[in-house]
């Protein structure tokens, strides 16, 4: 008979709730025993974050700032407002409704820690002292159940902080050795852990009570990682907000962000730009038109796209497109354009516009498509290119009328008319303007390869972050695409995550089980000082 042994789980610094949604969907078994995960809920400075935690996973989120006095003023620059008041570990047990939890899952601030910061301004005091928050959170947690402590502690991280962050995790380390923990420090990348289409590479410490869980914890199984058209091509197209929901929006870019979006070669970033040959600012072996030419229409040339040589940008990443079947790199707090490759080569662009035979003009020298009973409707073929010559200027209709007339830009129009078109008078005009380069438009460019080259909408970044599938619909907190993109960025993978709440469920139901050793064909995560205090009586003493 299936016994269910429910494993609770608490969120510091949860965020929106990404860790979190991957542990509550994760299942477990051991012989008789079921594992169910609850969350107890969550604490974190961000009122919007809180809300959306509530919402995504139904679990309280409570707003705490876990600052000490002395981390505040260093990080806001002046002193905290009358009311305010360092937490305590009793605030946090109250948050997780006085519930003891088995894991605590912790993943703090990690903008002083990143590679997106200077080494400079990364060692000033207000970053330092984010940066603190990973220590102060770990005290927080282990205070606030030092008499019972959790069964699993869990600190997800950006790689870096085994670098920038070393002295406190030398400090971290001692901390939990001291309550009685092991200790292990590992960085794994979120998208093979989850078999997700982004790569993203993470620190995770990972610490195990060994009282009172004696079996070894293993590393999750690594999986293929899958391309990023595997989850676009499920998804509606970009700005089909009836069925995506409103965070599907095209974003509004500079015109000079299209235009180097549109020359950066699929698979590349900006430097794909220097390939491009400019003289006095003018690009010279390309001209910008609209792709169905309109009477009068001109082209004009376009301001440098280029980019000067920057240190900060050595990296690959700035203006990065994906190609439709590679992985997405990691999606980060500011997931634009120009920060990092948050854009895509979308091949639908042509497929859409072609490949169904919507106002189809058949070439001359070519067979004609079908000829179906809606011919005349936008349907099949129903149009020709002919090269024939033009019309006979002698017929009385087209000889005074100005049919398919263009004004000039510093002329007089002529009357409007109920009926204008372009096709029966003067309603044409010779346009000389091009968009500023500052101007903000949404466009669709079409690359040299065929495809789009353009953003991801903040709805295909949360589908890149396993939050939601590409069939559902999210909605944060607010009206801001910054901000949610923000804080999608910020969130833990719930694939990920999943994957990790497996291996400690396992090992749970192990230990209460009465297992103190079993065996796994994935790597130990972690482990004792010595091997042999894990194996029980005169083994352990032979050993």
């Amino acid at each position: 008979m299936v016994e269910n042994r429910e494993i609770r789980v608490f969120h510091v610094c949860g965020a929106i709730g990404g860790g979190a949604k991957g542990f509550q969907r994760a299942s477990v078994r051991v012989g008789n025993l079921q594992g169910v995960f609850r969350c107890l809920g969550s604490v974190d400075v961000d009122p919007a974050a809180c809300r959306d935690f509530e919402k995504l996973i139904g679990s309280k989120a409570t707003v705490m700032d876990l600052f000490s006095r002395d981390q505040y003023t260093a990080w806001h620059g002046h002193e905290p407002p009358a009311g305010w008041r360092e937490a305590t570990p009793e605030d946090i047990r109250r948050a997780a409704g006085n519930e003891r939890p088995h894991i605590v899952f912790t993943s703090s601030p990690c903008k002083g820690f990143s590679g997106l910061l200077n080494e400079g301004r990364a060692k000033t005091a207000k970053y330092q002292a984010l940066n603190e928050l990973a220590l102060r959170s770990v005290w927080l947690s282990m205070e606030a159940w030092k008499d019972d402590p959790p069964e699993f502690f869990l600190l997800e991280n950006v790689p870096r902080i085994a670098t920038r962050g070393r002295r406190l995790l030398d400090q971290l380390r001692g901390l939990l050795e001291h309550y009685g923990y092991a200790v292990a420090e590992t960085t794994h990348d979120c998208g093979e852990l989850g078999g997700m289409a982004q790569s993203r590479k993470r620190f995770l410490l990972v610490a195990r009570h060994q009282a009172k869980v004696p079996p070894f914890l293993y590393e999750p199984p690594a999986r293929p990682l899958r391309g990023i058209g595997t989850l676009l091509d499920r998804c509606p197209l970009p700005g089909d907000v009836e069925r995506a929901g409103p965070m599907h929006r095209v974003p509004a870019l500079q015109w000079k962000t299209w235009v180097r979006l549109a020359f950066v070669e699929a698979g590349n970033d900006w430097r794909s730009l220097q390939k491009l040959r400019v003289a006095d600012g003018v690009l010279q072996d390309f001209c910008i038109v609209p792709e169905h030419a309109m009477p009068g229409a001109q082209t004009h040339p376009v301001n440098d796209p280029r980019f000067n040589q920057s240190a900060r940008w050595n990296d690959g990443q700035q203006y990065g497109v994906q190609r439709w079947e590679d992985t997405s790199g990691t999606i980060t707090g500011q997931p634009n354009p120009g920060q990092g490759r948050f854009s895509v080569a979308d091949p639908r662009c042509s497929g859409g516009f072609e490949g169904k035979g919507k106002y189809k003009v058949t070439r001359y020298d070519q067979p004609t498509g079908t000829v179906i009973s809606g011919s005349t409707t936008g349907q099949g073929a129903f149009a020709v290119a002919d090269p024939r010559p033009s019309i006979d200027r002698s017929a009385g209709n087209y000889l005074t009328a100005g049919h398919y007339g263009v004004v000039p830009y510093d002329a007089t129009s002529k009357a409007v008319t109920g009926s204008a078109c372009h096709d029966n008078g003067f309603w044409s005009v010779a346009d000389p303007r091009v968009p500023e380069p500052s101007e903000k438009l949404t466009c669709v460019i079409r690359s040299l390869d065929g495809t789009w080259h353009r953003a991801l909408t903040t709805f295909e970044l949360s589908v890149l972050q396993s939050l939601i599938d590409p069939e559902e619909q999210l909605e944060l907190d607010g009206l801001s695409d910054q901000a949610w993109r923000e804080r999608i960025g910020n969130a833990v993978p719930p694939d990920a995550a999943e994957a990790v709440a497996i291996v400690m469920g396992r090992t749970l139901l192990a230990a209460w089980s009465g297992q103190t050793f079993f065996l796994d064909s994935m790597p130990i995560w972690v482990r004792q000082v010595g091997v042999a205090i894990a194996l029980p009586g005169n083994v352990a003493e032979a050993a």
